[in-house]
């Protein structure tokens, strides 16, 4: 098993019910600003801590459900977009279970996001009436049993959320030599990889295997003298990889070891071949899940992959871009494809609620990689391992 994803927690519920403090009681530090005035926290705030067990997860702080000031529906929008994200939501409250924090409970059930209670500031106000049905942990930021606090989100938390076997751990063996294809050009990051090469190379020194990394201009003369039982490439230089290794040797990309680690890899098989089907003036969604600098000439989201779509399809498409988490648009319905990046800096959870959002509209779904494989005419090739 592999750890993949560092998992989202977000803390919710009335202002003053102790969120803020929980958080730094949590991380043993003053990671959040806590104070007697209502409504400190005013935009969702994320802390990065390790969990033995379960490893890196981001804590979110989110401002009050009940904020009435002349900002707090925008401050409660915003929470509610955070709910979105999150694998696991904690609700703290203080005193007795009233409306709102019963309505937050009913939004995490709509959403399926799991949660637990946290019923704080127990030292000076214990709970009088018990809840039936629903897991509550009786809490004081004031004198903190982190430990129970912890065994709570050990046990609610999903281990899918953290845990995953899907890079390459079901398909390479130890002492398997693999070689990733790692294009040196203007799109490459200034001195250091990129997530997704960290990762593969991460999963198969776990795995035990042989990880050889080298440039394309490399990898002709390389194989004059090696036979790897796989090769890693990255997307953008799929069809010269293609060219040069050999059909005996397995071939995929990054792109598509993550649509399998983050998305949902039997949806993207069935919605890249929709690309055969878009006709002139239909609408693509081209969906990034990070913020990056955009290099016009070199950005495969925005520049190349619009480019092999058009030239694989012979029409002229009208593309969206969307970036980060980003709402979707509001009539999905209008696109004939959408293609997700591969998504090393989100986790699974929240690529998979925007693929479903799409997929429930009756919208085809695909991959950078996916995409990029079947617009050069390797698709099979590239999926082949991986078919069920």
């Amino acid at each position: 098993m592999v750890k993949t994803n560092r998992p989202h927690i977000g803390i919710f519920g009335k202002m003053n019910a102790g969120k803020s403090s929980l958080i730094n009681a949590l991380c043993g530090q003053d990671a959040a600003v806590v104070s007697e005035q209502p409504g400190t926290t005013t935009d969702p705030v994320k802390k990065t801590m390790e969990i033995l067990g379960i490893g890196p997860v981001v804590l979110i702080d989110t401002a009050g459900i009940d904020d009435t000031s002349a900002l707090g529906m925008l401050r409660i929008q915003r929470t509610y977009e955070a709910l979105e994200q999150v694998d696991l939501a904690i609700i703290v409250f203080t005193g007795e279970l009233d409306n709102t924090v019963q309505s937050l409970m009913e939004s995490c059930v709509a959403r399926k996001v799991p949660f637990f209670l946290v019923h704080n500031k127990e030292d000076v106000s214990p709970m009088k009436t018990e809840i039936r049905g629903v897991d509550v942990l009786k809490f004081s930021c004031q004198q903190p049993h982190v430990a129970q606090l912890l065994d709570k989100i050990k046990q609610h938390l999903p281990k899918s959320s953290y845990m995953s076997n899907v890079l390459l751990d079901d398909h390479v063996r130890p002492g398997d030599e693999v070689l990733l294809v790692i294009p040196v050009d203007a799109s490459a990051p200034e001195g250091r990889l990129i997530l997704p090469q960290v990762q593969t190379i991460r999963n198969l020194l776990d795995i035990g295997a042989v990880a050889v990394c080298l440039k394309d201009t490399e990898l002709r003369e390389y194989l004059q003298t090696h036979t790897p039982k796989l090769v890693i490439t990255d997307s953008q230089v799929f069809e010269y990889v293609n060219a040069v290794v050999p059909p005996e040797i397995a071939l995929t990309s990054f792109s598509i070891l993550f649509s399998r680690l983050k998305g949902d890899f039997e949806a993207y098989l069935q919605g890249t071949r929709a690309i055969s089907r878009l006709q002139d003036g239909d609408k693509v969604l081209i969906m990034e899940s990070c913020s990056h600098s955009v290099n016009k000439c070199d950005d495969i989201g925005r520049t190349k992959l619009p480019h092999w779509l058009e030239k694989f399809t012979g029409k002229k498409l009208s593309f969206t871009v969307i970036s980060g988490l980003d709402a979707l648009p509001d009539d999905v319905r209008a696109y004939k494809l959408a293609v997700q990046c591969g998504g090393c800096m989100v986790t699974r959870t929240q690529i998979l609620k925007r693929l479903n959002k799409l997929t429930e509209q009756g919208v085809p779904v695909s991959n950078y990689g996916l995409a990029i494989a079947y617009c050069n005419g390797i698709f099979d090739r590239a999926t082949e391992m991986f078919k069920k």
